[in-house]
């Protein structure tokens, strides 16, 4: 009895075995082939597959520096810090979010950037798209509009600042100065501007802020905050003078 237990059980043992290798055997054979990848540089059997990686190139280099972009060649600049201004001048803390402010911002650049981008649109990408042009003289066409934007926002002395630090000389016409020394200059501007527009908000405000501060101190209440009294003021004086709609406008 205690042999055909001891039979059964080897035998059982083996049927599993092979049933295991079996399996194992089916899904090497059957299983799901895995793609390799491969990395080279190959021969281009026409000049215009050279090009086309050239363009594809070019266009995720833009496409990477598209925020610099925003920032650096528009007025998302000026429009960002004094929105930031404005909040720190009412002392709402986080309101608005900054996703709101940022979003805000992107929005009007757009849309006081429109005119410059529906003419670069007409000048240069659809004569490029078209094949009237190349591509160096569609991205010459292109700049000029952002360059004749940014000469119109940045002052004389920053501009003479950059030049004298790049080590250039004092260019006859506005057509020879440098794009890389443009670009700082214009956002030195943009800076100043932002700073003088927020110099001009925070009065107003800090007046209130005083004025509270001065009444609570009379009235020997020191341990309640300002700000506590004064944000609905301010908040108040925000909103009857159409605030967002003066400031806006400014810009």
């Amino acid at each position: 009895m205690k042999v055909t237990l001891k039979r059964t059980a080897l035998i059982g043992l083996v049927g599993l075995a092979a049933m295991g290798a079996f399996a194992g055997y089916a899904y090497a054979q059957n299983g799901p082939i895995l793609p390799t990848i491969t990395i080279g540089v190959q021969e281009a059997n026409k000049p215009q597959q050279f090009s086309m990686l050239l363009q594809i190139l070019f266009l995720l280099t833009v496409l990477s520096l598209a925020p610099a972009i925003v920032v650096m060649m528009t007025s998302f600049t000026r429009l960002v810090v004094v929105f930031s201004l404005i909040r720190h001048a009412l002392g709402t803390q986080q309101m608005p979010p900054n996703q709101v402010l940022i979003g805000l911002a992107l929005l009007l650049t757009f849309f006081i950037m429109s005119p410059v981008y529906n003419k670069v649109n007409s000048e240069a990408l659809q004569p490029y798209l078209a094949e009237k042009i190349d591509q160096q003289e569609a991205l010459k066409k292109a700049l000029a509009p952002v360059r004749q934007f940014m000469f119109r926002q940045t002052r004389k002395k920053d501009l003479a600042l950059f030049m004298k630090v790049a080590g250039q000389e004092r260019p006859s016409k506005l057509e020879d100065v440098p794009t890389l020394v443009l670009i700082p200059s214009f956002v030195i501007s943009e800076l100043k501007t932002a700073f003088q527009i927020g110099f001009l908000i925070y009065i107003p405000f800090l007046v209130i802020d005083m004025v509270v501060a001065s009444v609570l101190l009379s009235m020997g209440m020191m341990m309640l905050p300002p700000f506590m009294v004064s944000l609905p003021f301010k908040l108040m004086l925000f909103v009857l003078v159409d605030g967002w709609n003066l400031l806006v406008g400014s810009m």
